[in-house]
This record gives C-alpha cells, sequence and structure tokens, in this order.
C-alpha cells in the first residue's frame, strides 16, 4: 500500500532538528504549511489541541501527529526523519524518531481514519521502518514510502 496519494517528494524532512514534540510538531508544521499552502499557525494548533487528547506517539519509535483542517481539500501528509530520537510520550515510552503528519479535510470522516490506519501499519513494518532509518536523503525515503511492498 504505497502512500503516493498522501505524501509528495517535498513533503519528506530527511533530517528534522528537534529538541522536544513541540518543536517537532511546528517545525513538521512549517513544512506542511510550505507544501499545502495553509496558515502553519492553523496547522500548528490543530495538531496541539489533537495531542492534548492523548499522545500520537503510537510506539516502536513512530509517531502519526493528526487532525481535520476546514480549508483543506484533500488528505496529505509530511514525513520526517528525526536527527535524533525525542520524547514524544508514545504509548510505549519509547523514543521518536519517525513522525508522519496527516492532515485530513474536516468532512473526510471514515477516509480518515482509514489514512490513519495504512500510516501505522506500513511504518509498524520492519521492512519499511528499517530503510526509512538507515536511508540518509529525502529521495531514498520518499522512495520507501511510496514503494509497492506487494511486488517481488
Amino acid at each position: 500500500m504505497p502512500l503516493t496519494d498522501l505524501v509528495a517528494p517535498n513533503a519528506v524532512i530527511p533530517a528534522l532538528k528537534a529538541n522536544g514534540k513541540k518543536q517537532a510538531i511546528q517545525e513538521i508544521s512549517a513544512r506542511a504549511a510550505q507544501v499545502s499552502g495553509l496558515n502553519e499557525r492553523t496547522i500548528f494548533e490543530t495538531l496541539l489541541q489533537r495531542e492534548r487528547l492523548g499522545s500520537t506517539g503510537i510506539g516502536q519509535g513512530i509517531a502519526i501527529p493528526h487532525g481535520k483542517l476546514a480549508n483543506l481539500d484533500k488528505l496529505f501528509g509530511v514525513f520526517a526523519r528525526l536527527d535524533r530520537p525525542i520524547d514524544f510520550e508514545a504509548l510505549d515510552g519509547q523514543p521518536v524518531d519517525l513522525i508522519f503528519l496527516l492532515l485530513a479535510p474536516e468532512g473526510a470522516g471514515a477516509d480518515h481514519l482509514k489514512a490513519l490506519a495504512r500510516v501505522a501499519r506500513l511504518l509498524r513494518d520492519p521492512d519499511v521502518a528499517r530503510p526509512l532509518r538507515e536511508s540518509r536523503d529525502a529521495e531514498a525515503r520518499y522512495a520507501v514510502l511510496t514503494a509497492d511492498l506487494t511486488q517481488g
């Protein structure tokens, strides 16, 4: 299940530098704003609001911050590999080094949940997570995210 419909090549941050969860969300919000043309502050506030409900750190070094925005016309994501792992208050208590930001239109309904599940399944796959951690540049990481693993 490649993520070509969710993430563009310019939406991959190869080595995000952040000292904590809030800074990581801020940096990834800035890239999301660049890619989408949406307001950075709106994205950031939406994500922080969601984090207050509970951490989006799902374990195994992975976080999937997400939210819905009124003026968004389609689901889209931004992927970041952190320069060094940070505390994200993840469910398993492990630091996070892979973040996939997912934004959805306000009326996305089940599509938002399906996309979240897809991203979680993909990033939890060791054959995906390993090269995402080991690759050095955005192009290589984009190739991993968008590879069709069903062929082979």
